[in-house]
């Protein structure tokens, strides 16, 4: 909030007047809102006096830590019998809007109440086409660039309303942020950039929110050049901000098959904008996960902690939000 200098730095004639204001404040603030409870050594003024407050000399105002919270994706519903265990250690979970990859059907779907009731957020998906789909089903018949572009928006538009009919169908408010998800890692053709732009300027369109789930990993492109795919996308989507879920499984930076009561932040993948990351997947890659502090199950997958039967395997995320894509309302 910005402060007034002029109103601030204005001499108060009497100091009388000064503590009447201050305590008339703070009644008016008690009466009106509930109390929250500081941590010790935290400033307790209310963040509406701030202006009015007075610090003891040499006292130390803990500053503010961000704190983060662990969720856990899957392609497969876990099953009704497992909420109670997983959100244990979990605050959010995945919510697929579409068949997963590789699958034709959904089994996520009618499960959001259920969901919601245990006590979790959600971070909802909508599988993303490959890029050969938007470039060698139209390459056929299409052969100018511009086209094939035209092409790729028609197809973002179409998905992005086929995401927001489904999220409609599944309970899920507007400004629900839905994940578009991208599998394949490196530099995106231009057509899917297209594709990118619709999806995003589409869901705006018609009140929900855009999200990419997509590579935080750098790949080689030869020559000492590298690419993100996250990066790549920013570059490329204009002036429009999508929120982005990014994959990082190698160690370092992930801490590996792992459930920290106080789990690293998103920016900690690598990628500063990030507001999810994937830092564990199932089955575990062994090329980027040899030095991980934690280890997978002998099986090379990832469960949680209260799961000592190994019945759900699953991949394990951090976020600035216990409900990321703010679909619980």
């Amino acid at each position: 909030m910005k402060v007034n200098r002029e109103t601030v730095l204005k001499p108060i004639p009497s100091a009388l007047a000064c503590l009447s204001l201050f305590g008339s404040a703070v009644l008016l603030q008690k009466a009106g809102t509930p109390q929250l409870s500081s941590a010790p050594g935290a400033n307790s003024c209310p963040r509406s006096l701030n202006a009015l407050c007075v610090s003891a000399p040499g006292a130390q105002v803990a500053p503010d830590h961000p704190h983060f919270y662990l969720g856990f994706d899957r392609n497969t519903y876990p099953g009704d019998s497992s909420l109670p265990i997983l959100r244990k250690t979990f605050a959010h979970t995945s919510y697929w809007l579409s068949p997963p990859p590789g699958e034709k059907t959904n089994t996520w779907l009618g499960k959001r109440e259920l969901l919601r009731s245990q006590g979790f957020g959600f971070l909802v998906l909508y599988r993303g086409p490959q890029s050969s789909e938007l470039q060698s089903t139209w390459s056929e018949r299409i052969n100018h660039s511009s086209q094939l572009k035209a092409q790729a928006w028609k197809r973002g538009t179409a998905d992005a309303r086929l995401a927001e009919a489904a999220a409609k169908k599944e309970g899920f408010p507007s400004h629900t942020v839905i994940f578009l998800d991208i599998e394949e890692g490196g530099r995106l053709p231009a057509v899917y950039h297209a594709y990118l732009r619709a999806w995003v300027d589409q869901l705006a369109g018609i009140g929900y929110r855009a999200g990419v789930y997509c590579s935080g990993m750098p790949v080689s492109e030869g020559h000492g050049v590298t690419i993100i795919t996250a990066d790549d996308i920013r570059n490329n989507i204009g002036s429009r901000a999508p929120f982005y879920w990014v994959y990082n499984d190698a160690c370092p930076p992930s801490p590996g098959c792992a459930s920290p009561e106080n789990p690293p932040g998103p920016p900690a993948s690598g990628i500063p904008y990030a507001e999810v990351w994937q830092f564990a997947q199932s089955p575990r890659r062994k090329e980027r996960t040899a030095l991980c502090p934690s280890k997978y199950a002998p099986d090379g997958n990832c469960y949680a902690p209260g799961d000592t039967a190994h019945k759900w395997f699953l991949d394990v995320n951090t976020a600035t939000s216990a409900d990321p894509s703010g679909g619980v309302k």
